[in-house]
Formats: C-alpha cells, structure tokens, sequence
C-alpha cells in the first residue's frame, strides 16, 4: 500500500506535463479558492520537473522519431466502465504488444530520461489498488494513454478532470472532433504517435495496443492515421455502465479537480456525453474498413475471455495467439476469484437510463 491516498493528494497529475501544457491548459481558467494550494504546489512541482523536458526531447529525437511503426495499432474502444480495462489486461499479455503503463499516464517526459528514479518513487507512493473497484495498480501495468496526452498537449478530453465546469466544451472539441482546428488535430496526432513510439520502445513491444475510451469518439481520424488499425468495440448493460461511471467519475475527480462541480452536474454530463460518444462512434465507423472491427459485449467475453480472445484475434487477423495463450490463461485464471462492485438498480437510475440511453437497450439487447 503507498504511503498516499488517492482522495488526499496535494498534487494533481499535472504535475508531469511540460511547462507549455501546463499554462495552456490552465490559462484563462478560474481556479476554485479551495484548489488554490493544490493548483500552486502543482504548478511549482511542474515547473521543476518540465526542465528536464529536453533531455527526452533530444533523446527521442536520435532514436525514434524518424522510425517507422513496423504495424498499425490495436484499439480497444467503448464508454468508461464497459470493460476495457479487463480486456487491455488480457491483451497485453502477449508480449508483441507493447502499451502505455501507469507511470507514463502521469510523466510522459520522464520516459527516456530519468524514469528509475522517478518510477521507484512514485511506486512507493502510490496506492496499489484502485479505489473504484479494486483493480491493481502498478506503476508497470497497462494503462490508457488520454492521461499521458493531457501531460503533452492541451487539446484532450482529460482536461475536464481538472476543470470540470467546461467538461461539455472538452466534450465537444477532444472527445468528438467536432470543434478542434486543424493546428490543434495536426498537433493531437503528432504526439499521439510519438506518444506510441516511447511507449513501443519502453515495453519492448511491435504494436501498441491501446485501452483509451475518448478514442471511441476519434474513429474517423484514427484511421486516417492507421489505415490497417483494427479496432475490438465493447458494449455493457448501460445501467451497470451508468452506476458504474458516476461512481467512478464522482471518485476519480476529487483529488485531480481545481474547480467544483455538484453530484448532478456531474451526472447530467454523463448522461449527455454517453449519447454522443455513442452517436458518434455509430456513424464513424464505417470508415473502418471491413475485416478490421470486432463488436462484443463485455459480458460474453467476462463468461468465456480465453475463447473470445481467441476468437477476436483470429476473425481481425492479429498474430501471436499461439505464442501467447499460455500467459494470458495464467492471468485469466488468476482473475477468477476477483470480486466486482455489485451494481443494484433503484427506480431513479432505471427511469434516467431508460429515458436517455433507450437507444443503446434496443440496440444491443439489453434487459434489466
């Protein structure tokens, strides 16, 4: 157990962006009075670490960035709670893909440059659980990367984390696409794919395999960027995907927020932001070309995860199973006895789901 808790942080993750990130992304943007000594330690702490920003800067630069990716990403796409973690988990037991971990989310610069030290330290400091729903955590695991962006540039969704009361306006320009310019897309997908080249060459990895849900709403450019990514979309019961969200969001922001935002707020945007994720993943993805998309339910794969994962990397042509079966029936097996949150249904959460997310109940099929 780290010698911190999660809800008690005096620092947010920001702390690992650069200094440019830093102020573009709190520029302009008022600062709650309560978050004031947070937002300062942050900002100090920031400052400090972001001047060792060059030395990966000038390393990357010798060794990957005119390096060709040897193969297209595998995307693991679906709204927060749908399972994506547990399927990254899987997936990356096949030692050919390589990941973001933990430690990068929060000190993207700190890769190439400093990462014993820093890595050892956070280690000791962080929790070892997750405080949502128990999953380890380990400054090694896989861990999905829109955290490590928000360290690189202004323009991800991950900003609302810190400044929730423009988390609709986030929504809209990086979780969307809808309304960021060009500069700023040109710029997303720069670091996108530097971020995937540090992170092949920190894991050892040939193809980075990606658990992100913003990237859910980013398909269309995606594969402008991979033309041959393939792409595994998981579905959950929407009342399980909405308890277990506002259960998660309500957590997860407490200690990364320098602005209020009250339990209703929060749960409106969820239930609005859930339906244009939903939308636009709908209408996106058929630009993903035919062979490349695998859609499940993230119950079918919990009940049979060895023989699904067999059959998702056979029907979208991903190699390795053979060579990987044995590690990852060793970590399904070991995840038999995990015990989940146990979601109960009451009368308002059924009437909000119903009433927002019908369309996502018929579509796929799903009952109280």
């Amino acid at each position: 157990m780290g010698l911190l808790e999660f809800n008690k942080l005096p620092i947010n993750t920001l702390v690992g962006a650069d200094w440019k990130t830093f102020n573009a992304i709190t520029k302009g943007r008022e600062i709650d009075d309560a978050y004031k000594g947070k937002y300062r330690l942050t900002k100090a702490v920031c400052r400090l670490l972001s001047t060792l920003t060059p030395l990966q800067d000038k390393k990357y630069a010798k060794l990957l960035a005119d390096k060709p990716l040897e193969h297209d990403p595998v995307f693991i796409l679906g709204h927060w709670r749908s399972g994506t973690t547990f399927v990254h988990n899987v997936f990356s037991c096949d030692k050919h893909f390589g990941y973001n971990t933990t430690y990068q989310t929060v000190f993207p610069h700190l890769m190439m440059s400093g990462q014993p030290f820093f890595k050892k330290n956070m280690s000791w400091l962080m929790p070892d659980k997750r405080p949502t729903d128990n999953m380890e955590l380990a400054v090694d695991l896989p861990q999905e990367e829109e955290f490590a962006l928000a360290n690189m540039i202004p323009y991800t969704y991950y900003n609302f984390w810190f400044l929730p009361k423009y988390q609709q306006e986030y929504a809209d320009k990086y979780l969307l696409f809808n309304d960021i310019t060009e500069e700023e897309l040109k710029e997303f997908k720069e670091t996108f794919t530097k971020l995937i080249k540090i992170s092949l060459w920190n894991t050892n990895g040939t193809q980075f395999l990606s658990k992100n849900p913003p990237h859910t709403g980013r398909v269309k450019e995606l594969v402008k960027m991979f033309p041959n990514a393939k792409f595994i979309y998981l579905m959950r019961n929407p009342y399980t995907v909405f308890e277990s969200t506002r259960s998660f969001f309500t957590n997860t922001i407490q200690p990364l927020k320098l602005q209020d935002i009250s339990d209703a707020e929060l749960e409106q945007n969820i239930l609005s932001i859930y339906s244009k994720l939903y939308h636009k993943y709908e209408e996106d993805k058929k630009f993903i070309p035919e062979g490349n998309l695998m859609e499940i339910k993230f119950e079918d794969f919990e009940a049979d995860a060895m023989g699904m994962t067999e059959n998702i990397y056979k029907s979208l042509s991903i190699p390795g199973f053979d060579d990987a079966k044995d590690a990852i029936s060793k970590y399904v097996g070991g995840k038999k006895g995990y015990k989940k949150n146990k979601y109960t249904y009451d009368d308002r959460t059924i009437k909000l789901v119903q009433d927002n997310w019908d369309f996502a109940l018929k579509q796929w099929d799903y009952n109280l």
